[in-house]
């Protein structure tokens, strides 16, 4: 449903990581040292490359899967998991795969969270497309397994179409993207909040989305989420939505934390740490 981070080893010399990143801290200088300019970086398909591509799919993979076949086995059923129920299992599935692979990965198991950390140059954007279809690919895994469990009765569909209009979901998929995305940075981006917490607060923040958002929308949040069910049914109704609205919606979520965080610096040092910023005024 939604990606989400945790603090690499939680607390490492004075204050948590930056989960967003996906790594360590040797690993995390070299990395800062390539955007200041330094040509000493590692070979983008490493070895600790690849295991974070691989603990995406199978993050991603275990999410959608959970999440989709608590509403599958809901629309099977005639309603036994509940509505309710349906917003604890997503909660819970990100909040176990944020504690599962957040050391790995950073778990973000969703691109909109990857490009919202890469505009805010807290994270490479050459990694971007390689994260993202591997969140795509586990997506799709799950879904597939669902169909080949479940079927594919259109009454039985585990993806996400609007409910209303195409506006009333777009701007639902923006409050709640931004909202997660909020949250994410606040847990998971700021040395002075409690890293070994951030995966209960995202969990806790999607299942908070879903009980008033799932009616409408879905409650998204990914387009992974959305993009994985189409592809195996075949249901593309409205999908735009499920990619303007949480893109979107995250990337406004991060900036606006990056304005209230607190800070001693000057403006003008802020502006020049940002390699988004940077990359923008050389073009």
């Amino acid at each position: 449903m939604a990606g989400a981070e945790v603090a690499n080893g939680a607390v490492h010399e004075g204050g948590a990581l930056a989960l967003e990143e996906g790594r360590g801290g040797d690993e995390a200088r070299c990395e800062s040292s390539e955007q200041d300019g330094a040509g000493r970086s590692r070979p983008m398909f490493s070895v600790p490359f690849v295991q974070k591509i691989v603990a995406e799919v199978l993050g991603t993979y275990f999410l959608i899967f959970a999440g989709c076949a608590a509403v599958a086995v809901n629309l099977r059923t005639g309603g036994t998991v509940t509505f309710p129920g349906i917003c604890i299992v997503w909660g819970l599935a990100v909040m176990v795969m944020v504690y599962s692979v957040g050391h790995i990965s950073g778990a973000h198991l969703n691109p909109a969270v990857s490009v919202a950390f890469a505009t805010c140059g807290r994270f490479p954007w050459k990694q971007v497309p390689a994260y993202a279809a591997a969140q795509v690919m586990g997506a799709t895994a799950a879904s597939l397994t669902l169909r080949l469990l479940f079927g594919n009765a259109r009454e039985h569909f585990f993806g996400t179409v609007p409910a209303g209009s195409d506006v009333q979901s777009l701007v639902i998929e923006f409050i709640i993207s931004f909202n997660l995305m909020f949250v994410v940075s606040g847990v998971a981006t700021d040395n002075r909040a409690i890293g070994e917490l951030a995966g209960l607060a995202v969990g806790a923040t999607v299942l908070l989305n879903v009980l008033f958002a799932g009616p409408v929308s879905g409650a998204s949040m990914n387009p992974a989420r959305t993009l994985g069910p189409a592809i195996v049914v075949g249901r593309y109704a409205g999908i735009w939505v499920y990619f303007a609205g949480p893109i979107c919606g995250t990337v406004a979520g991060a900036w606006a934390y990056n304005l209230i965080r607190f800070t001693d610096k000057p403006l003008r040092e802020i502006t020049q740490t940002s390699s988004f910023l940077r990359s923008v005024r050389r073009t």
